[in-house]
C-alpha cells in the first residue's frame, strides 16, 4: 500500500473549501486593535476587534506593559514550575483572586490552552461531558479527545440538560458566559440550579468577562452565581492575551500538578502578567467604558432593530446574520468598498443557513461610526435585494 499523498489530499482540501465559498485569508492590518485600521493603504472603521473596552492601545496600559518589561526583561525563560513564575505572576494571580472570588488562579498563554488544560487533567474514562451545543471549538475538541463520553445539549435549554443528567457518573457540565458568534449569554443561574448536586459547572467567560456585571466581573456576577469552575481570557476586554482558570485550592493544586499546558508551556513573560495586573484595575474602576458600550449598543439597535437581520443582545457582538454565505462575502466586501471592515462569519464556524457579519462594538468607537455603519449595512441589504 503506498504511503498517504498529503500534496494531493492538501490540494483536494484547498479546492474544495473554495467551491464551497469558505476559503479563509490572512490580510495583515495596521491598527487592528483600534476603531480604526488600515489595510493597502486605506483606512477602514474596524468593527471586527474583539478590544471590547478599548484597552488593547490605551496610553496607560501601554506604559504598564513597558514599566513591566523594565524590571523583569522581556521572556519568562523557563514554564512555571521551573524559573518561569515571578512575583508579578503571583501578583496577578491574586488579583484575579481578589477580583472574581476565588481561592486559586492558573495562568494559562492563551484561552485555547487554558480550555483543553482543563477537560484534558479533569476528566477520567467513564467520566461524562455535557457541553452546550455552540460551545467554542477549543471546548468542542478537547470533549472530543479528551477519555470522558461528550454529549452535547441543546443551545441554552437547562431542561435537556437535566435529562441527560446521570449522579452515577463523575459529570462536567460546559457552558460559555456569551456566546462568541451569536452574542448572547448563558442562562447560569438555571444551569448552575440544574448541576446541584449532580455535576460541576464550568463556564467559559471569555467574552464576558470586563464587560458584564458589577466592577466587569463578567457573566457569572451578573447572573449572580459562582461556578466551581471559571475560564477567564486576556485577548479580548483586557486588551493583552493569555488566560486563567479560577477554581478552589485543591483544584488548583491538582491543575498545578496535572495540567500540561501549564506545566510544560514556557510560561507568559513576567511583563505581560505585570500589565495584565493593572488591567484589572483599570477594568474594574472604569466604569465609563462599560457605559460607552450600552450607549453605543443602544444608538446600533435603534438604527437597525427593524431589519430581519438584526439580532439584539446584551453585550457588544452584534451578530448580523444573512444566511447564505456568498451573500455575507459579498456583503463584506461591498461593506469594505465603502471603508467598512466586518467579518463574513460562515460554516463551519456557525450552522449551515446562518452565516453572518459578526459586528463588534469597543469603547473606542463614537455613534458617528456606528451610524455610518448601520448605513452601510442597509445599503448591502438593498444592493442585494435589487
Amino acid at each position: 500500500m503506498p504511503a498517504p499523498n498529503f500534496a494531493s489530499r492538501i490540494n483536494q482540501a484547498l479546492t474544495q473549501r473554495r467551491k464551497q465559498g469558505l476559503d479563509r485569508k490572512i490580510r495583515p492590518v495596521i491598527g487592528g486593535n483600534q476603531s480604526e485600521l488600515e489595510w493597502n493603504g486605506r483606512r477602514f472603521f474596524n468593527f471586527s476587534s474583539n478590544d471590547y473596552l478599548g484597552l488593547a492601545h490605551d496610553a496607560e496600559l501601554l506604559k504598564a506593559w513597558q514599566q513591566g518589561l523594565s524590571v523583569y526583561g522581556s521572556g519568562s525563560g523557563a514554564s512555571p514550575l521551573v524559573t518561569g513564575f515571578s512575583h508579578a505572576h503571583n501578583n496577578l494571580e491574586s488579583a484575579l483572586c481578589d477580583w472574581l472570588g476565588f481561592e486559586r488562579a492558573i495562568l494559562f498563554n492563551s484561552g485555547f490552552s487554558a480550555n483543553q488544560a482543563l477537560l484534558f487533567s479533569l476528566l477520567e474514562k467513564g467520566d461524562c461531558l455535557l457541553q452546550d451545543k455552540v460551545n467554542h471549538a477549543s471546548l468542542i475538541e478537547a470533549g472530543m479527545l479528551s477519555p470522558a463520553t461528550m454529549r452535547r445539549f441543546k443551545h441554552n435549554d437547562t431542561a435537556h440538560l437535566s435529562s441527560m443528567l446521570n449522579a452515577e457518573h463523575a459529570t462536567l457540565v460546559v457552558t460559555e458566559g456569551v456566546f462568541s458568534m451569536d452574542g448572547d449569554c448563558a442562562p447560569l443561574a438555571e444551569l448552575q440550579n440544574t448541576c446541584i448536586d449532580k455535576a460541576w459547572l464550568a463556564v467559559d467567560d471569555a467574552h464576558g468577562i470586563g464587560v458584564l456585571g458589577e466592577e466587569g466581573r463578567g457573566s457569572c456576577d451578573a447572573a449572580q452565581m459562582t461556578p466551581d469552575i471559571l475560564v477567564v481570557t486576556f485577548g479580548k476586554a483586557f486588551g493583552l492575551s493569555g488566560a486563567a482558570i479560577l477554581c478552589n485550592q485543591n483544584t488548583g493544586d491538582y491543575l498545578t500538578q496535572f495540567a500540561r499546558h501549564h506545566v510544560y508551556s514556557t510560561a507568559m513573560p513576567p511583563s505581560q502578567a505585570y500589565a495584565l495586573t493593572h488591567a484589572i484595575e483599570m477594568i474594574r474602576t472604569q466604569n465609563w467604558r462599560r457605559e460607552k458600550l450600552n450607549e453605543l449598543s443602544a444608538t446600533y439597535e435603534e438604527l437597525l432593530v427593524d431589519l430581519p437581520q438584526y439580532r439584539q443582545t446584551q453585550t457588544p457582538i452584534k451578530p448580523f446574520v444573512m444566511g447564505g454565505s456568498s451573500c455575507t462575502v459579498n456583503a463584506a466586501d461591498y461593506l469594505r468598498q465603502q471603508g467598512l471592515w466586518l467579518t463574513a462569519i460562515r460554516p463551519p464556524t456557525v450552522a449551515k443557513n446562518s452565516a453572518r457579519l459578526r459586528v463588534t462594538l469597543t469603547a473606542n468607537h463614537n455613534k458617528k461610526q456606528v451610524k455610518t455603519l448601520a448605513a452601510g449595512l442597509r445599503q448591502a441589504i438593498e444592493r442585494q435585494e435589487d
